[in-house]
């Protein structure tokens, strides 16, 4: 368009979007034309999860990969292949300081030790961020990751908890929103597997020898702020899940999956004020825990608990609460991981994806055939990011990040109060600290990073 041929109303556009450019705010924030397409730079193209995040987004008529991110530079030229035109590069840093103006939007799909540092330089940049879970790996990370985000309340932040796309869970949360099943009691999950299950996610805690790092990848980027140390075997592409100093094990995994339905039911559960984790494990330099029962005490108030606290209980590697003692009755459970409800007029049962149980005196029923429900309609929840981030009023973008880190924060103290089997240690959100346990506190609560791969510190 010519200078001439500007009117009043395109001018008044144009000053806006090149302020929020200078201002570093998304440039939806003002105006957009209909066909406006959301410009995406995926970190971790491929990976676990970052592959089917990419590909899922990028399917959406509105957005656009102009930019892929990878340490792996054979997964970094595979995905290459699906977005041509894309810039490359092997440092997240890079792409913020060279192309920072190509993109709107990150997807964060890395290890889960790399999330924090990543997470706030987007937000800090302005840019709207889909964030793979667990959304970060140290405790005091909650704070720094969560004050970020409500720092750009103009962002659009999604964590990856896509089961919500099952009406299951949805379901599960109308019926406990309802308190049809009566005051809630108490909480149990079963996790599955361990973090020493071996296999395709996770190793078997067993120490191997230093290693040259595989082919083509950049071993010092992929350790980010962790401290320096040697590449060993079953750590660095899929496996580092079970590593102290990158991953959370099958608990931090999958923790977001778990208690999602219930952290939307009840917005009063913010930060758990206890936790106590028993495990036979007791060498914990470089690999987490397994047979883990852990006890989160929350406290309650109002009429929707029973109690004036409300316990969740974990459990991994495939160990279960006692369905009798649950009132439940003998019988299968609907999956080795499934979220337990217990309430004084009931218990639901949920498994990941569905079935959702309701037992009342030892009987079961079909939660779906709970009166009154609505008909769930379908939705792509990686789709509800891309339009909230275009400024669509959708009403499934489920799992901000404000809702993400209060599902992150029971299983990063879970797995983290395993160094100190059987105590009970009382936690402080607030100061971020076990108030009864000084060691805990230095040893569990966060870490130092490497010079240049620090989060960003935005807001207070």
């Amino acid at each position: 368009m010519k200078p001439s041929s500007l009117t009043r109303r395109d001018f008044i556009q144009y000053a806006s979007a090149a302020s929020a450019v200078v201002l570093g705010v998304p440039r939806f924030a003002f105006a957009r034309r209909a066909d406006t397409k959301l410009r995406v730079l995926s970190i971790g193209v491929i990976g676990t999860i970052g592959g089917a995040d990419r590909k899922t987004i990028a399917s959406h008529p509105l957005a656009e990969i102009v930019g892929l991110c990878d340490v792996d530079s054979n997964a970094l030229a595979e995905a290459a292949k699906d977005h041509p035109k894309a810039f490359t590069c092997s440092d997240y840093r890079e792409a913020f300081d060279k192309h920072g103006d190509k993109f709107d939007a990150v997807i964060v799909a890395t290890p889960d030790h790399s999330h924090c540092s990543i997470m706030t330089m987007a937000l800090a940049r302005g840019k709207h961020v889909y964030g793979q879970k667990p959304l970060v790996q140290q405790l005091e990370e909650l704070e720094t990751l969560g004050r970020a985000a409500a720092a750009k309340p103009e962002l659009i932040t999604q964590t990856g908890a896509q089961r919500i796309e099952h009406a299951p869970r949805r379901a599960a949360v109308d019926i406990l929103k309802s308190g049809g099943l009566g005051r809630v009691i108490e909480v149990h999950i079963a996790f599955g597997g361990g973090a020493l299950a071996g296999g395709h996610y996770f190793t078997d805690g067993k120490l191997g020898d230093p290693i040259k790092p595989p082919a083509g990848f950049d071993y010092n980027l992929w350790l980010c702020g962790a401290a320096e140390e040697p590449c060993r075997p079953n750590m660095v592409q899929r496996q580092w899940r079970s590593w102290w100093k990158y991953g959370g094990g099958q608990i931090a995994d999958w923790v977001v999956h778990l208690t999602d339905v219930v952290f939307y039911a009840f917005p009063e559960l913010q930060s758990p004020i206890r936790v106590c984790s028993r495990t036979p494990s007791r060498d914990l330099s470089y690999f987490h825990a397994d047979h883990v029962l852990s006890t989160l005490t929350y406290a309650v108030s109002g009429d929707k608990f029973a109690n004036s606290t409300c316990n969740f209980y974990f459990y991994d590697t495939n160990m279960k609460p006692d369905r009798a003692q649950l009132g439940i009755g003998e019988g299968e459970w609907p999956s080795g991981i499934v979220t337990i409800v217990v309430c004084e007029g009931g218990t639901l049962v949920l498994a990941p994806e569905g079935p959702l149980e309701i037992w009342r005196e030892g009987k079961k029923t079909d939660g779906m055939q709970w009166p009154g429900l609505p008909k769930y309609e379908a939705f792509n929840h990686w789709h509800a990011w891309v339009d909230k981030a275009l400024g669509k009023n959708t009403p499934h973008l489920w799992a901000p990040f404000s809702v993400g880190l209060r599902c992150t924060e029971p299983g990063l103290l879970a797995v983290k109060a395993a160094k100190f089997p059987g105590q009970v240690l009382e936690w402080d959100r607030k100061s971020l600290t076990f108030t009864n346990h000084p060691e805990a506190t230095k040893a569990i609560v966060a870490r130092e990073y490497r010079k240049g791969f620090e989060p960003v510190r935005v807001g207070k």
